[in-house]
């Protein structure tokens, strides 16, 4: 038989989360972010549960060719745009819309030859410093954009630095959305400002609920303001479990260390179980030892180094665990039980989306 490993991804959660989402925006339309093969999850297994947006927004046009292979037919967003001028090919032949946030981008669409033209998302920097055209260039931009044959609607864009937080004291996004403002208020076309945590925490301000928002995270039960609040606060479900079972149980006395570099030292006499899980898988090697997790839907913790294959978890406060219990690395346990992937990315150091695009390509996956 296979390691005792398994991911299970739930579709049923993945509907609910979108809804959840389309709730917040009831008047908008919403992006399925499914980038990073929708976040580890699989574009394939997470398609019958996002199928409910209004479009799909990515990066790499492989997956936009996997959508088209599922027979989706509605709009397909490349939110940084093509690459290179042939990739305009591309999205003549499967109908893409794609962000640009260059001028590269915008003299290879001068230059492309196509019978269609195309749908385009204008990307400002309005502060976060990553893509775009800052305040002083966009509307060059939008002027250059809106003279080719090659355009069809221009869509404005920009995306949040801090939508998950306040900043520097004030709210997060309060200067972005001012820069925005200004820059766009007399240009026509739709917009799209609203990530995950600008949907969740300021769609009350319509200038941020506009015309498209960008559900990414949150389809898969991430929550981007954790830990100040957690998923039953906005109501989102785990989209991703990460299972296992104990191979083995030790009994370790006290003075004794547990793994590699005797980084756990049992201060008292210990049972622990070996779980069939590690950093191959793509548990988080740097998760200390007290990291969050389910033995039979009990709360427990790590115990010393995570190894490749294998980690140790404290037994305490499960006397009746045995090799064959069922270990929740994260997601949906048993009996009710459900540890969130925030909690387990916070103790390692790192945040949830990490975790989720790491799961490792040897872990069998089953679509729930």
């Amino acid at each position: 038989m296979p390691r005792p490993i398994e991911a299970l991804i739930h579709t049923d959660a993945l509907a609910h989360n979108l809804a959840r989402a389309r709730a917040c925006a009831p008047d908008a339309r919403v992006w399925a972010v499914v980038k990073a093969n929708a976040y580890g999850h699989g574009i394939e297994r997470a398609f019958a549960g996002l199928r409910g947006a209004d479009g799909f927004a990515l990066l790499d046009l492989a997956e936009a060719e996997r959508l088209r292979a599922l027979d989706w037919r509605g709009p397909i967003l490349l939110l940084e745009g093509v690459f290179e001028a042939r990739d305009l090919e591309l999205c003549s032949r499967h109908n893409l819309w794609h962000a640009v946030h260059c001028e590269q981008q915008i003299d290879w669409l001068a230059a492309h030859k196509t019978h269609q033209p195309h749908r385009v998302f204008l990307k400002m920097n309005s502060g976060m410093n990553r893509l775009g055209f800052r305040a002083g260039a966009f509307r060059a931009a939008w002027a250059r954009l809106n003279a080719l044959p090659q355009v069809d609607e221009i869509t404005l864009v920009t995306h949040f630095s801090d939508a998950d937080a306040d900043r520097f004291g004030a709210n997060g996004i309060a200067h972005q959305v001012q820069a925005f403002e200004e820059a766009t208020h007399d240009l026509p076309g739709e917009r799209s400002l609203a990530n995950s945590a600008a949907t969740l925490r300021h769609l009350a301000d319509t200038r941020v609920r506009a015309d498209w928002v960008r559900a990414g995270i949150i389809s898969y039960g991430g929550v981007p303001d954790f830990p100040e609040h957690d998923g039953a606060h906005w109501d989102l479900r785990p989209a991703m479990t990460l299972r296992s079972r104990l191979l083995a149980v030790q009994q370790v006395e006290a003075g004794e260390s547990v793994g590699y570099g005797s980084a756990f030292v049992a201060q008292q006499a210990l049972r622990i179980g070996i779980v069939a899980c590690g950093y191959a898988d793509g548990y988080p090697r740097h998760a200390p030892s007290g990291s969050p997790i389910l033995v039979d839907g009990v709360r427990t913790g790590t115990v010393g180094r995570v190894s490749m294959d294998m980690l140790a978890v404290d037994l305490t406060p499960v006397p009746a665990a045995q090799p064959g219990t069922e270990v929740t690395l994260w997601g949906e346990g048993p009996h009710g039980s459900r540890l969130p992937v925030d909690e387990v990315a916070r103790a390692a150091g790192t945040i949830g989306y990490e975790l989720m695009c790491a799961l490792a390509q040897r872990v069998p996956v089953t679509v729930a």
